[in-house]
């Protein structure tokens, strides 16, 4: 499934995250895994600490370079014109790579008040075709209204923690009124208590699937690009089996009932230090 971003560029709708995925060989091994089941979008971030084993994989994968979608993110620590400009030459280092097919601006920290120029450094990268498309993590509809009154360049995405207990229904409108894509981190809720709901078990059962599997299904059919991630092969393989079912309106109606506004994350209003979390 491929999804069309703001400026045209196509972009996977379910793609493969290494939040926590140790760097080196585990890494290498876990990208060329989701390469070979099939996953061509891959997200990684500066602070995640792996671009390195990232760009092996993608390099040993055997896959051209022009097959996959490529993200990483600015951290926090390096918001900032100048200082974004050279996070992003470090992280294109790392990962090996000619170009970025999406980076994105980690967290708002709006506290420090930085993300706006933070943003106005990946224009630039953008413009000068450095950058496929850029976009922001994290986001709440005021700092989106704030960065969209500021930017030339409309973000294509804002990557949020998302999944059925935390559904964020009023972001997604919102992003949805203003052509911007939601994609979901967390989307298991980093294989928390969602997955032993007998609502999902239920369904689950009824489609001979897993419950990640009828959840990262949920988020597809919802038109949230979602990312999933695991290191292990098996996992990495369940998670991209998600397009011989479909999940009928009753079933959608059920999983989206589940909402109870439950984050297992920090709140990005007052969030602007730490490396632990999406």
């Amino acid at each position: 499934m491929i999804v069309t971003l703001n400026n045209g560029v196509k972009m996977p709708q379910l793609g493969f995250g290494v939040f926590k995925v140790e760097d080196g060989q585990v890494a290498v091994d876990a990208v060329k895994k989701a390469v070979e089941v099939g996953y061509r979008s891959i997200d990684t971030a500066a602070i995640y600490k792996n671009e390195r084993g990232v760009g092996q994989g993608i390099k040993e994968s055997g896959v051209p370079r022009e097959e996959l979608f490529i993200t990483t993110k600015v951290w926090n620590s390096d918001q900032g014109y100048d200082t974004t400009l050279k996070a992003f030459d470090e992280s294109m280092e790392k990962l090996g790579l000619d170009y970025l097919d999406l980076y994105l601006v980690h967290w708002p920290m709006p506290k420090v008040g930085k993300y706006v120029e933070t943003y106005r450094a990946m224009e630039k990268l953008y413009k000068e075709g450095r950058v496929r498309a850029i976009g922001v993590c994290n986001f709440h509809i005021p700092h989106l209204e704030h960065l969209l009154s500021e930017c030339e360049v409309k973000p294509v995405l804002n990557q949020v923690e998302l999944h059925p207990y935390f559904s964020q229904p009023e972001l997604r409108e919102f992003c949805e009124k203003n052509d911007i894509f939601v994609e979901a981190w967390g989307p298991l809720m980093q294989g928390g208590e969602v997955l032993n709901h007998s609502v999902v078990q239920s369904i689950a059962v009824k489609h001979r699937k897993t419950p990640a599997q009828v959840i990262i299904r949920w988020h597809l059919q919802n038109n949230i690009i979602v990312i999933p991630k695991s290191a292990n092969p098996t996992r990495i393989s369940e998670n991209f089996d998600v397009f011989d079912f479909e999940l009928d309106a009753e079933d959608l109606s059920r999983i989206d009932g589940l909402n109870t506004n439950q984050r297992i994350g920090a709140d990005p209003q007052d969030f602007y230090r730490g490396s632990h979390l999406e």
